[in-house]
Parts: C-alpha cells; structure tokens; sequence
C-alpha cells in the first residue's frame, strides 16, 4: 500500500466505516474525487473482505457532457468487472412542476435512488467521496449563514441511511490528495465544467475563500477535519446528557402535540437547553440531518425567556409554538383548526370532540357537570360553533359582557386551544356557555324553582 491508502485505511479502522462481510455501494459521478474511491475500494476489496456494486446519477444539466459521464462509468465498471446502476433524473422539468432550489433538489432525487439502489443491491453501506476540503468548505458555509452548532459540526463520517449507513473515509485525506493517488494509478476521470462555475455557494466558498485561507495555513482542511471530530464527539456526550433531561422536561400528549413544563426548562443548563430544543424539533420534523437557524432557536428561547403571559412564533412548515403562561405547546397548525358550527337537537347527547353535551328536559340525576336553565330564557335552537372576533359572555353579577379573549386570559386556557374552544350559542348568536369553562347568567350550578331544562357537559371518555 502507498502513503494515501495507509492514512485512508487507518481513518476506516479508526472510525469503524468497514467491517469484513460488507457490501459496498460506491456513489460515482465520474470526477476525480469519486473515482478516487473507486480506484482506492477496488485495490482494497480484498484486503477489506468487502464487495463493491456502483451507482451513477446523471441530473440531465449538462446535455451531452453529464450523458457522457453516464457513459463513462457505465464503461469503467464493464471493463473492471464491477456491477454498475446509473440512472437519468429530468431535474430541470421537477423544478419547473414543483419549484424549489437547484441543489436541494438534485441532492434529494440522488439520494433517493442511491437508497432504492441500496435496498435492491441488499448494500450495507453507502460510500461518498466527500473530503477533507468538502468538510472545511461545509462548516463555513453553516457559519456564513448563522447555522447552530450543529451546522459547524460539519459531515459526519457515517450516519444512518436507508437500511444501513452512509460512510465518508476520504474525510481524512483533501483532494490534492485524491487527485495525486489517481494519478499514482493511472486513474481516469471526467472533468465536470460546472464546478468551476460560481453559481452556487460552495463553488465561491471554494474559489475565492478557501484559496485565502491555505495561503495562511496550508493545513487549514485538515484543522477543520479535527475540530468537526472534536465537536461531534463533545455534541454526542452533551445530548446524552439532554435526552436524559428530555424525559423530565417535555411531554409528548400526542404524536403531534408537545408541551413543555416552561421552569424546568430553565432549571437546565444552557448547552443542554439548546440540545433539548433540537431533540425536541428533530422529533417534529422527523429529520436529524436539517439543519436549524440560529435566528430560529434565538427565538425559541426568547419564548422561554418572555416574562408576558402569552407568545407565538411561527416554526418551518406550518407547525407553531406558543407560551401561555409556565407551559410552552408545539403542535401542527391544522391540529387546531376552527370546526364548523354544529346544530344541537334537544335530549340527545352530542360528541363534538373532548367533550360530550346534552341539552334538555331535566329528569333527575346526571353524570357530569350540570347546568340548569328556564326553556323560555333561551331562544332555541341552539348551536355549537368556535370563537369569532368580538364575542362576549354576560356572566352573573357583571353589568357588562365579558370578552372572551380576556375570559380565556383569566382561566388560563392555553393559548393553542383558544380558537378551537366549543361556545354554545343560541338562535341570537348569544354566548350562552364557554364549554367545560363558565356559563353565562341565565345558568345556575343549583337547580331554581322554574327551572325545567339541564345542560349537563362531561369529558369524552
């Protein structure tokens, strides 16, 4: 072995990437770097007790040029006897039906195939190029644009990916590197014109920053390489620590519903704060690989910190977060929306949601919290319906009617669950019961003399 795969197959034996028995799938685009790895995993195979199957995408950017890399490896991997998948994904036409960014898009459409493949190959790792350039080049950008700490952790050197793990072991090694072992082999490559454009962020950070930055130390990649490690392995003993506190601190009521006890929260340390907020959005998003703000988690802690009783911020895909008063929800905005109004017809019980409701001729005991009211007091029908703008309850011994926004303030009803909250109104439209909360002053808890029908309102169970 020469001097590049001795410090390559340290790094694997080090972190663990390899184990005999593995079946590799080796992402190739054509370029010097992914054809480093093939290069280096096909001399390796045996030593390693590995096989190796390779996976081409062509994003159909660059007409006849990114076709010919298709064409390349497909014929590399022929000629070397390796089992070979290459496919063509129309990216410029899924723009133009769904919109979205360039390279979020290419990213996302690559991986999924790569994990179709894996599945169908029965691959046991997913092997990139990504190197010691790529991770500096990564954490400046998470830096540029004011990511957490998790975006300056930089690329993991494996993770979990479709059935099995995405590896990088030339995260060790740069490209000059790379670049120099392929030339120690004789290797091929293709030349992808795109990488010298400045259309996207990495090519800049590549182009104008990354040169400045060798010419004051040239071993800047390698630096980076070990404070991502260096950080990746504080982050991993720190969120140990948090999902310990996750237990104490928040509750999940339902798979989409958290609450957050607001002065337990406080009561822990700030860096475990900080990873008690990303836990908590992780499991909201379902993605451990996203990447959060840091003007996103600033504002999140300001919800935490605000000494008024009620706040709101808007979270990434439609999901909010609200305070009211020591308890912090999350929920998905759609989880809250407002119901239709809903008829009420006389001594039949009626479901509308958390709560069950019965109007009607009073007959004796009931099961559940009883309000009693005189027939002709009322204008029948009556109707369920949810808040509007304005709405007031003239409660007893009030000369006026009291708004609901300030009702609901008072009783401490979460901020969430306000627009949701069930009114019972009559034929006027008059508030005549905030449900399971108060009543309006034509109800008595006791029963009067003229008294002749009952609301009665208990949880469903």
């Amino acid at each position: 072995m020469d001097s590049f795969e001795i410090k390559v197959m340290h790094n694997i034996r080090k972190q663990q990437l390899v184990v005999a028995g593995d079946r590799l799938l080796i992402a190739c685009s054509g370029g010097v770097d992914s054809m480093g790895l093939l290069y280096f995993f096909r001399a390796m195979c045996a030593q390693l007790e590995i096989e190796i199957v390779v996976a081409h995408v062509d994003h159909m950017l660059r007409a006849e040029a990114s076709a010919a890399d298709r064409e390349f490896v497909e014929a590399f991997c022929v000629e070397e006897n390796i089992r070979v998948h290459s496919t063509a994904i129309p990216i410029a036409d899924i723009l133009e039906k769904k919109g979205g960014n360039l390279q979020t898009t290419c990213r996302s459409e690559r991986y999924r195939f790569l994990a179709q493949i894996m599945r169908q190959e029965k691959c046991t790792k997913l092997v990139t190029a990504h190197h010691a350039d790529d991770q500096l080049e990564t954490m400046l950008m998470a830096l540029a644009k004011g990511a957490t700490i998790n975006g300056l952790q930089g690329m993991m050197a494996s993770r979990s990916f479709a059935d099995g793990e995405l590896i990088r072991p030339f995260l060790a090694v740069t490209k000059a590197e790379i670049s120099s072992y392929l030339q120690s082999q004789n290797g091929v490559y293709r030349e992808d014109a795109s990488n010298a454009k400045d259309d996207y962020t990495r090519n800049r950070f590549r182009q104008r920053i990354i040169p400045l930055l060798v010419e004051e130390n040239n071993h800047i990649a390698a630096h980076a390489v070990q404070l991502a490690s260096q950080l990746q392995q504080d982050d991993a003993y720190l969120m140990e620590l948090a999902k310990g506190a996750y237990a104490r601190v928040v509750k999940e009521n339902t798979a989409e519903i958290y609450t957050i006890d607001v002065h337990a929260f406080q009561r822990e340390s700030p860096a475990l704060q900080r990873r008690l907020i990303l836990i908590l959005l992780n499991y909201i998003y379902n993605d451990s690989s996203t990447l959060f703000s840091q003007s996103l988690l600033s504002s999140i802690y300001a919800l935490f910190e605000t000494t008024s009783g009620s706040a709101t911020i808007h979270l990434p895909k439609h999901y909010m977060m609200q305070r009211a008063y020591d308890t912090v929800t999350v929920y998905p905005h759609k989880v809250f929306e407002v119901r239709e109004a809903k008829a009420l017809a006389l001594n039949k019980w009626l479901d509308y949601g958390h709560i069950w409701l019965f109007v009607g001729t009073y007959t004796g005991q009931h099961d559940g919290e009883c309000y009693y009211f005189q027939s002709k007091a009322v204008n029948f029908p009556l109707h369920i319906r949810t808040r509007r703008e304005g709405d007031r309850i003239q409660l007893a011994n009030m000369m006026q009617g009291k708004r609901l926004s300030r009702l609901f303030i008072d009783c401490k009803i979460p901020l969430a669950k306000r627009d949701s909250w069930p009114l019972l109104v009559d034929a006027e439209d008059e508030v005549l019961a905030v449900l399971g909360v108060r009543v309006n002053n034509k109800f008595s808890k006791q029963r009067r003399g003229e008294d002749d029908c009952v609301l009665i309102v208990r949880s469903a169970r």
